[in-house]
Parts: C-alpha cells; sequence; structure tokens
C-alpha cells in the first residue's frame, strides 16, 4: 500500500518551514482507496510570494488545525505504506520534521516520482510534476495546493508502475541501492564518475550555476555523506543538485587551497565559511621607546606591512586573545586592554609582567617573535612539495617572500632540475593571497614541523 503526499508550506522564512496544506491518497497501486486533505494552521506569518503561488491566505488557515490537531490522523493514515511524493525527500523530511517537535520519530519507506520518472520515462526536458503531467494529458485539479498536486502524482504513479517492465521500483525500495538515498535531480551515473581521490567537487543546480564548492581526501566518500546528512542545510541543499562535477588535486593540501579559491570566486549559494572577500583589519609589529615590541591592528589601507589580515576587528582580537594565552603575552601591549598601567591578566598570572616592570622587554619580545613566527609564513621563499594526480608527477604551493602564489604540477624529471623557489613561478597556477590562504599554508607547516619534532 502506498501513501502519496503532498503538502504546502510557508517556505524559506527565518523560522523555518512550516506545513499550510496536507493532502494524502491511500493508493493501492491500481485504485485510491482513500483520501486525506487539511489546511493547517502554521501558527506563523504566510509570506505573500508563497500566498501568491499557492493562494493559501492567512486568514484561510487562521482556524484550520495545528499539526499536532491533526499529527494521529497523518500517523495512522501512512502508517504500513510506502511513503510516495514529487521530490519525496522535500514532503517526507517537513512532515519527519513536525513529527519530531511533538517528539515522535516518524519513519517509513519512501519513493520519489521525480527519480521513477527519470529512470522509467528518460529524456525529457524537464522532471517538474507540471511538465510531466503536461506530457502525459494528466489534468491538476488546482496547482500548487496539496490535493490537486497529490491527485496528480497519484495518477503520475499508477502510469508509473503501468511502464516499470524492468522492477525498477523495488530496486528503490532496495535500502542497499543508492538509488534510495541520492538527490531526485540527480543521476545515478553522477556519483558513479565521481574518483575515490582528493579534490574539489561541484554541486550545480539545473541551470548548471554552482550551488555548493566542497574539498575531500576521497571525492566519492564525501559528497554520499551529503545526501544521509539531516541538517536543514543540507538537505536544501541535496533538493537542488542536479549535477556533480569535480576536479582532482592529488593531496589534500592542495585540494583546501583551491576549495578556498573556487569560493571566493564563484560566492555559492551553501558556501558560508568563506564567502566573504573583503579583508579590512590588518595585524602589525612596531616597537616603542621602553624596546617592546607591540602587536596592534588597524584598517588595511592604513598598514603597510600586515602580518596577518583579518575580515573584522573581532575576529582579529579573537586571534589576538588565543595567542595572548598560549605565548603569557601582556594584552596592554597587544591592544587588548586600553587605557591601563598594569594589564589585568597580569594579576591571574596570565603575564609575565613586563608591564609593571617585573620582565625585561629582551625576555618578553622573545615570546613576540615566537608567536609572529608561528603565525605567518615568515618573508622566505619556500615550495611545499605534494603529492601530483598522476604517478609522474608533483604537485606543489609555492611561497616568496612570504606571499603565497598559487600552486601547480610538474613532472618529477623536472622538478629534480629546478633548485631554487622562484624557478617554479613559472609553471604555477596564480592565485590571490588572503587570510584563509594564510592559515590553511601556516596550520600545514605548523603540523609539519611537529611531526619532524616527534620524530
Amino acid at each position: 500500500m502506498y501513501s502519496v503526499v503532498d503538502i504546502e508550506t510557508t517556505g524559506n522564512g527565518y523560522k523555518g518551514q512550516k506545513i499550510t496544506e496536507i493532502s494524502i491518497f491511500l493508493f493501492d497501486g491500481k485504485n485510491i482507496i482513500d483520501e486525506f486533505t487539511s489546511l493547517v494552521n502554521p501558527e506563523q506569518h504566510i509570506p505573500p510570494f508563497i500566498t501568491n503561488l499557492t493562494g493559501i491566505t492567512d486568514a484561510m488557515v487562521r482556524y484550520a488545525p495545528k499539526f499536532y490537531e491533526i499529527a494521529k490522523q497523518v500517523e495512522e493514515f501512512t502508517k504500513d505504506t510506502i511513503f510516495v511524493a514529487h521530490n519525496v525527500n522535500f514532503d517526507y523530511n517537513i512532515i519527519k520534521d513536525e513529527f519530531k517537535n511533538l517528539g515522535f520519530d516518524y519513519k517509513r519507506k519512501k519513493l520519489c516520482t521525480v527519480r521513477l520518472s527519470r529512470k522509467i520515462m528518460p529524456g525529457l526536458r524537464s522532471y517538474s510534476l507540471g511538465n510531466i503531467c503536461s506530457g502525459e494529458n494528466i489534468s491538476i485539479n488546482g496547482r500548487h495546493r496539496a490535493k490537486g498536486d497529490a491527485e496528480a502524482t497519484t495518477e503520475l504513479f499508477r502510469r508509473l508502475i503501468e511502464r516499470d517492465d524492468q522492477f525498477i521500483i523495488n530496486s528503490f525500495l532496495n535500502p542497499r541501492s543508492k538509488q534510495a538515498t541520492l538527490p531526485p535531480l540527480l543521476n545515478k551515473s553522477d556519483v558513479e564518475n565521481l574518483p575515490s581521490t582528493p579534490g574539489v567537487y561541484y554541486f550545480k543546480n539545473e541551470a548548471k550555476e554552482i550551488i555548493y564548492v566542497g574539498k575531500a581526501i576521497n571525492i566519492n566518500q564525501r559528497v554520499i555523506s551529503h545526501f544521509y546528512d539531516k541538517k536543514k542545510k543540507e538537505r536544501e541543499m541535496c533538493l537542488e543538485t542536479a549535477s556533480i562535477s569535480f576536479s582532482e588535486t592529488g593531496s589534500d593540501l592542495l585540494a583546501l587551497l583551491l576549495e578556498s579559491s573556487e569560493i571566493k570566486k564563484r560566492y555559492p549559494k551553501y558556501n558560508r565559511a568563506q564567502k566573504n572577500n573583503k579583508e579590512s583589519i590588518g595585524l602589525f609589529t612596531y616597537e616603542d621607546q621602553k624596546g617592546i615590541i607591540h602587536l596592534a591592528f588597524n584598517k588595511i589601507k592604513l598598514v603597510s606591512n600586515a602580518i596577518m589580515t583579518f575580515y573584522s576587528i573581532q575576529e582579529c582580537r579573537n586571534f589576538l586573545e588565543k595567542l595572548c594565552e598560549e605565548y603569557k603575552l601582556c594584552p596592554k601591549y597587544c591592544h587588548l586592554q586600553t587605557n591601563v598601567k598594569v594589564c589585568f591578566h597580569h594579576q591571574l598570572k596570565e603575564c609575565k609582567g613586563v608591564c609593571c616592570d617585573k620582565e625585561s622587554p629582551k625576555k618578553y619580545n622573545q615570546r613576540v617573535k615566537e608567536a609572529i613566527n608561528s603565525i605567518g609564513l615568515a618573508s622566505e621563499n619556500l615550495v611545499i612539495k605534494e603529492k601530483g594526480r598522476f604517478k609522474n608527477e608533483i604537485g606543489f604551493a609555492l611561497i616568496l617572500g612570504g606571499v603565497y602564489q598559487g600552486f601547480g604540477y610538474i613532472d618529477k624529471e623536472l622538478d629534480n632540475q629546478l633548485e631554487l623557489a622562484e624557478d617554479y613561478q613559472f609553471y604555477v597556477q596564480p592565485k590571490r593571497d588572503n587570510r584563509d590562504v594564510q592559515r590553511i599554508l601556516s596550520a600545514y607547516l605548523k603540523k609539519e614541523k611537529e611531526l619532524l619534532k616527534s620524530s
């Protein structure tokens, strides 16, 4: 027995999506056995663009039952059935969330008529419900209303069952089948063609726009893990994903560097962490009349030789606070505490007393220099060599004068002929230096130093 479901919601508001209407058709594969349809009070405002799409207004749902009032009917109506919907993960996950809010774990086997249509009716221009129904002459009595769409989906599903002469539906119901977990718009071949190597992958929507860039040590495994992730952002992203491409890098470090560059270049919809491309604060040093080295920060346009750059003052202050803690630096001389004679940290024995003449500037400056060396790439020329994409290839990241130049790939034989770091700039793919790249490279070099010490 199948329960063919469609819901209407409030959309992606800041309060989250809530159901405004639900319709369920109980279907035995040939005939409709029963039906349940109800408006639902979402307990929040319905945005105008949703009202324009569905025709459902705040007034219509004001006296409608809240979800908890119909939850038992929904649970019993769909019990011991296979949950069917067009873009099933959308409807299923929102209903599952509604039950979760009530302290109930809602679980049903699922079938997606988008995925089934792609397999049983290949070659269509679009697999939206409206387009398929138009091509199949299936009337929709109330488009973007739960009952009209659920009824049309039931008829579409009936025709898919009739045409399924290769037991495709049974394979989709097999929990071990990848088809059961793949996003509805994504072809199975896109996932099967992903390599198990380090690199960067790109999720694209139906318009071929890149909506997410990620990096992985194993591209195939990492991509598949997105499909099992239950977070709201991941679910929404997967529902939009229609194709996946990738770029192998040979190593995890080069994957990190490429990912950072691609995010800042393309601004994907679902990448948040590195989207900001405008660094505004610079960290710098100077020595005062007492010979004490200060760590200070200012707007980047007023700083000539910044050690590091940050997107905000708060990010810079947070970084300095951690540096003070690790190297027992004085917050007064890191410009975290101003207009004080003696820093508060000295009373807590977290500062050794340079601010009250209990420690010499020479000893204090030594720790400041250690701190500076730990965070930057200094002013050295450096080639970080990594595994290449192929057997006779090496990958490398290039730093000249403490500035990241980019990364590239060369033949191992050619690598043996290059002597100076400057020689590698002719084989590099130029990339911009920025705060995120500095963080990636500094963390890598620090880890390498620690490995050398322990070996």
